[in-house]
């Protein structure tokens, strides 16, 4: 419920100190007086767009804070916990605007964007403003307010949530199957460099394999020649070779090891390198018997070598990654082949998605059937009551989930309406007059109202184009609305201002070339005085204010 409100210079408005109470409001004035500026600064609490023509001319800045009670309002409380700026049973929503035009605004006292205050506003206060009645024509509000009578958010954040992922389903397989003719070419491409290479049938380490045996097959001759050569100085020259020079040395020592032992350890070393010569002669010896020179084997490696050479340049890539290569190409050949499997799989998940979309909106529809069925009696017992007596009202709902899906479901939902005898129900935008649509608009309003969990409701001239009789239905209307949820009402009839629970006036003053809008609440004679005024103009009688006083007794 909304509890106080404080406005520094805004517009017209100096300094406005406003208490609220529970119950129907009704806000009264002079033409031009200024009646929908608190509404106006309300809306800038609650995240309206701000403008530096806001600001009072002559003024740095325009400052706005509204005080709201959340005891009975959960979901607002569970907002401000969720967004982390609870700050117990009160919320005080503040608006800056600086004659520049820049704007700042605070929830309980932190800085936040104008979309949260605009995100928690929804929550605290549902504004009617007087030209809501234009918008009842468009078929967007009216499934909107259908929609939020029978309560209807839940399901329909399944609907959206179920419809987004269809339609993402969908548009990717749109997109594979757009690119299915691109794909195949790839695919032919892939499968002739996968054959090449599958012919080449690489090892993971064949080619430095390959290179080695190679480059030792190539120079084969070399190393018979000089391995031959290190096994005649070794051990087969017949005239000098290193075994027999080391047997003489060694023999050498040991002589001289009889004279003196400092020699016997190097007897030992001389033995030592004896043998190791030894068998590295029997090692090289060995490599000759084994050595292959076979000019075929190497001719083969020869053309093998090539190929890889070949097909390495073709993929771009080093002789030794070309085995990578092919792996890859063969993953990414696999993926392709199943190409069709995917797009496969991702027609099946459409097809579920959609299914599930088209519960949801079945479901949702005949919600709105039945709904619409209770609608239709209110509303048409409402337009009784307004002066059409012979009026009809019905929600027309149709289905048309398999053609034209929407995140809101598949329903078209259209307000049909009958308002003389005979006549048959056509959209309400061909039937109604202005006077007519602004009755039908009000008693959806009121009807709807009750239904919505906001706590707090303002009606800026909602009954234009209302007058007699059907002023004062509406008033007790709205009285009625009041005894459950707070109702605030700017207008300029005193049959509905009548049936406010308190009334507040607005002024308009010009002191010293500047003028200044003020808001206070009335005293009962006071109420008298302005109803009296509303129903006689400038000149109050006794009998207007014998009126007058009855509007208050009735109500």
């Amino acid at each position: 419920m909304l509890a106080d409100m404080t406005i520094q210079n805004f517009a017209i408005v100096k300094s406005l100190e406003l208490e609220f109470s529970k119950g129907m409001t009704a806000i009264t004035g002079e033409t031009g007086a200024g009646k929908s500026i608190s509404i106006d600064a309300l809306g800038l609490c609650l995240g309206d767009r701000a403008d530096a023509n806001m600001v009072r001319p002559g003024e740095k800045r325009a400052e706005i804070t509204a005080s709201f009670t959340l005891e009975q309002n959960s979901a607002a409380r569970r907002w401000l916990q969720d967004n982390e700026l609870e700050d117990g049973d009160d919320c005080i929503l503040r608006r800056v605007i600086t004659k520049e035009g820049r704007s700042r605004a605070y929830i309980n006292g932190n800085p936040v964007p104008a979309s949260q205050q605009k995100a928690l506003g929804q929550l605290l206060i549902n504004v009617h403003g007087q030209h809501a009645h234009q918008q009842l024509l468009r078929p967007e509000h009216q499934i909107t307010l259908l929609d939020q009578y029978a309560g209807h958010q839940s399901l329909l954040d399944k609907m959206a949530s179920r419809y987004q992922r269809w339609r993402r389903a969908k548009n990717e397989l749109k997109a594979l199957i757009k690119k299915k003719d691109d794909l195949d070419a790839q695919q032919q491409l892939l499968e002739y460099q996968v054959g090449e290479l599958n012919e080449l049938a690489l090892g993971e380490d064949e080619y430095q394999q390959i290179e080695e045996e190679h480059k030792r097959l190539s120079n084969s001759g070399d190393i018979a020649m000089t391995s031959q050569a290190v096994v005649d100085l070794l051990s087969d020259n017949e005239d000098a070779n290193a075994l027999n020079l080391l047997n003489a040395a060694q023999q050498r020592l040991v002589e001289l090891a009889t004279l003196d032992s400092q020699f016997e350890p190097l007897a030992t070393l001389i033995e030592e390198a004896r043998i190791q010569a030894q068998e590295a002669s029997q090692e090289v010896t060995s490599y000759l018997d084994r050595l292959d020179m076979d000019p075929q084997r190497l001719q083969y490696l020869d053309a093998r070598m090539s190929t890889i050479m070949s097909l390495s340049r073709k993929h771009h890539v080093q002789p030794e990654a070309l085995y990578q290569t092919h792996q890859q190409l063969i993953q990414e050949l696999d993926k392709l082949a199943h190409n069709d499997e995917a797009i496969e799989q991702l027609q099946a998940d459409v097809d579920a998605h959609f299914a599930a979309c088209l519960d949801t909106a079945e479901k949702l529809s005949k919600s709105r059937r039945r709904y619409a069925r209770e609608l239709n009696k209110l509303i048409t017992q409402s337009m009784h009551q307004l002066s059409m007596e012979h009026g009809t009202f019905e929600i027309q709902v149709e289905n048309k989930a398999d053609t034209h899906l929407s995140p809101l479901g598949g329903d078209a939902v259209a307000f049909l309406v009958s308002t003389n005898p005979g006549q048959p129900l056509q959209p309400l935008a061909r039937v109604a007059s202005g006077g007519e649509l602004s009755r039908i608009s009000l008693a959806i309003q009121v009807i709807t109202a009750q239904k919505v969990e906001t706590p707090s409701l303002i009606f800026d001239e909602v009954d234009v184009g209302i007058s007699g009789p059907t002023a004062a239905i509406v008033g007790k209307l709205l009285r009625q609305l009041g005894q459950s949820t707070q109702v605030m009402c700017v207008t300029h009839l005193p049959q509905v201002a009548g049936c406010g629970h308190q009334q507040m006036f607005v002024a308009k003053q010009t002191e010293k070339g500047t003028t200044t809008t003020r808001m206070y609440p009335l005293a009962r004679d006071e109420r008298i005085n302005e109803l009296a005024r509303l129903l006689g103009g400038s000149e109050i009688t006794e009998r207007t204010l014998a009126n007058a006083e009855d509007l208050l007794v009735a109500a």
